[in-house]
């Protein structure tokens, strides 16, 4: 049985760059050159399909950035037209696009609605506007505050909430009150990321004071608390959704599926045979080269890294994984992650219940540690 395939869309440009992002995003100086990037895009999908000879239907897609609620509905409407006369979209697939709260993006949430997004992932990061400014956030608070309804007058009864904590000078109380306030919002998906000071950007270079890392372990746990309370599930290191509403496309990141990436600075992953030939692709960074020429890189992932590629993003999620869904997904037996695997479960990291292996709550909570088993294994 093939490996699920998603697609991936990467829209690199921003109204200004934020001082703690390290994506592959850009400062919009000029005209949005939606339709030339439009059809880039559809021939570089038409490139992937031609080389890696893809005849699977699409999953999920996702449009990230960037800020990709700055092209129109239009050139919305016309790429996912674009990749339905390429490929076979499911009709049950989960197609997500990342917006800002921001009014004037907000006013094409329902004509992305009938484009064809049937997700949207939103971009609140905080509802106190001392911290929206700190991060160098376009939106307000007020903003912030009506995007749920906002999106759900649309037509979307599926959508995200972006959120961090561990914000410059925040307190363990403004933490809260961004978690109760995400939780009357009501969002179907919640994820909620802790700041951290990545290198090539504004905060990395001059460092801002954050909290000690006592209170981000406190924030942490009391807004975990408060999400299990409203019945969100913690189902990913940063995740949670309520009941069928967990992140597919992510879900297929996680488990090892294949994706395809297009876009300025897209990635993507694609199995031919297992477990000989699985590539990871890479597309040029800069949009202006982007757009003059699709270029790709491409190169067979070593079967020795199956492991700990496997291991990195699957053991991000807490139901674990089967030695069947293992073999499945790399092509490989399970006895290619020993001794790793049984030394994890003698030091308490997993826990194994008949052929599943579950992370503990210790596993859970020392993640790099249990992770650092496989890596060692393969150096």
């Amino acid at each position: 049985m093939p490996v699920p395939l998603s697609l991936y869309i990467h829209i690199p440009w921003c109204l200004q760059k934020c001082p703690y992002c390290d994506f592959n995003s850009h400062t919009l100086k000029n005209v949005l050159p939606e339709s030339d990037y439009i059809e880039v895009l559809l021939a570089d999908l038409a490139f992937d399909i031609k080389q890696f000879k893809i005849d699977r239907p699409i999953e999920s897609i996702f449009i990230g950035g960037g800020t990709p609620s700055l092209l129109s509905p239009d050139s919305i409407a016309t790429l996912l037209a674009g990749i339905s006369r390429q490929l076979t979209i499911k009709k049950t697939a989960e197609i997500t696009l990342e917006a800002n709260p921001g009014t004037f993006e907000q006013a094409k949430f329902k004509a992305f609605r009938q484009a064809g997004i049937n997700r949207l992932s939103i971009g609140i990061q905080s509802f106190n506007q001392a911290h929206l400014k700190k991060l160098g956030r376009v939106h307000t608070q007020a903003d912030a505050l009506q995007a749920g309804e906002i999106a759900r007058s649309a037509g979307f009864d599926n959508f995200n909430l972006d959120l961090m904590f561990g914000l410059p000078q925040q307190t363990l109380d403004q933490a809260i009150e961004d978690i109760k306030q995400a939780i009357i919002l009501a969002p179907t998906h919640l994820s909620l990321y802790q700041l951290t000071l990545e290198p090539n950007t504004y905060f990395h270079k001059f460092p801002p004071q954050l909290p000690k890392d006592d209170l981000i372990f406190d924030i942490q746990q009391h807004c975990q608390q408060l999400l299990k309370k409203s019945a969100y599930q913690h189902y990913e290191i940063s995740a949670y959704a309520k009941k069928d509403f967990q992140c597919q496309h992510n879900l297929n990141y996680w488990t090892f599926g294949d994706y395809l990436g297009i876009g300025a600075g897209a990635h993507g992953k694609i199995s031919q045979q297992l477990p000989q030939t699985v590539y990871r692709t890479s597309k040029l960074k800069s949009p202006a080269l982007y757009l003059e020429k699709i270029r790709q890189q491409s190169i067979v992932i070593p079967i020795e890294e199956f492991p700990i590629e496997f291991m990195m993003n699957q053991l991000r999620l807490k139901q674990g994984f089967s030695g069947e869904n293992y073999q499945k997904m790399t092509g490989l037996p399970l006895s290619t992650l020993e001794p790793a695997l049984s030394i994890a479960i003698t030091q308490k990291f997993l826990n194994r219940q008949q052929n599943h292996y579950l992370l503990t709550e210790k596993g859970w909570n020392f993640l790099d540690s249990l992770l650092q088993l496989f890596i060692t294994e393969i150096e």
